[in-house]
């Protein structure tokens, strides 16, 4: 709304302090509200000072210490002090100006003794610094800096494209690694479950092999004791003979061929016997030698 004033009275609004002047010299400070005057006596209101918190936002080109050229952007936040107000209204003409020479001066002290990647990692620093600066410079003329906020870094764009992909390559290295430690692991752990695989179809051979053997054992041990005047060797002969048949038949299904030669007559049919027989024998052999 504004101060409004007359001759003999004025309006004060909220959050804001007036500077009353008697003959042109101060007297003293209004408060909000209304204030009666006295204009035959020289006595008037000279002016209204807000107490609402402003905001100045500051840019600043400076150098770093590895020779880096940055632009820094501080906002800074100040008051005018109620019981300091006629300092505010008389020292300064321009408060803006003022604030941002001061920040210049120490942000550019201060800016070129630390690298780029320092600066990033302490700009609170910065901005504790400057706060600590201005408040004890602008409180003498009746301002409040009330925060100080390094709102922004910004190198120059050929050092933020350096930047990035320095970035990007240490991270492609780092993904290499990884990539490289999981394919060392899938190599072990296929090649572990290839060697468990391995031995567990061994021993399902040797299982398979052995329920073989123990089947016929039990065939021809019935087949002689159910059948009078014949031998093991003879029931072992007819079982394998069969078996070798069998053996052809399913190959015969089995195979894409439409043609076997197997060998016949009745001398290769009891050379197959006793090779298939002496098989046998050696397996039962190495069984006994193992247990």
């Amino acid at each position: 709304m504004g101060n409004t004033s007359c001759i003999f009275f004025a309006c004060v609004d909220q959050a804001s302090i007036g500077v009353v002047e008697r003959w042109g010299r101060f007297e003293k400070l209004a408060e909000p509200g209304l204030h009666l005057f006295n204009p035959c006596a020289g006595q008037w209101l000279a002016g209204v000072l807000s107490t609402r918190i402003s905001s100045l936002d500051v840019r600043i080109e400076t150098k770093t210490k590895d020779n880096v050229f940055v632009q820094l952007v501080c906002s800074i936040q100040y008051r005018v002090m109620k019981r300091h107000a006629d300092d505010a209204f008389y020292e300064l003409q321009n408060p803006k100006e003022q604030i941002q020479a001061f920040v210049f001066d120490v942000v550019r002290a201060l800016v070129p003794r630390m690298d780029l990647d320092e600066l990033f990692e302490q700009k609170g620093e910065v901005a504790k610094a400057v706060l600590e600066e201005i408040e004890k410079v602008m409180g003498e003329y009746g301002y409040s800096i009330e925060h100080i906020l390094m709102v922004d870094i910004i190198p120059d764009s050929s050092v933020r494209k350096a930047m990035n992909e320095i970035n990007a390559a240490q991270r492609l290295q780092l993904a290499s690694v990884y990539k490289g430690e999981a394919e060392k692991i899938l190599q072990v752990k296929r090649a572990e479950a290839e060697a468990e695989a391995k031995y567990l179809g061994g021993v399902g051979v040797a299982r398979q092999r052995q329920a073989i053997t123990d089947g016929l054992r039990e065939n021809i041990l019935n087949f002689s004791h159910k059948v009078e005047g014949t031998s093991a060797k003879e029931v072992m002969d007819l079982i394998m003979i069969t078996q070798y048949f069998d053996t052809i038949k399913d190959l015969g299904n089995s195979s894409k061929n439409t043609t076997v030669f197997i060998p016949h007559g009745p001398g290769h049919v009891r050379d197959i016997g006793e090779q298939i027989r002496n098989g046998l024998m050696e397996a039962a052999s190495a069984k006994v030698n193992v247990e």
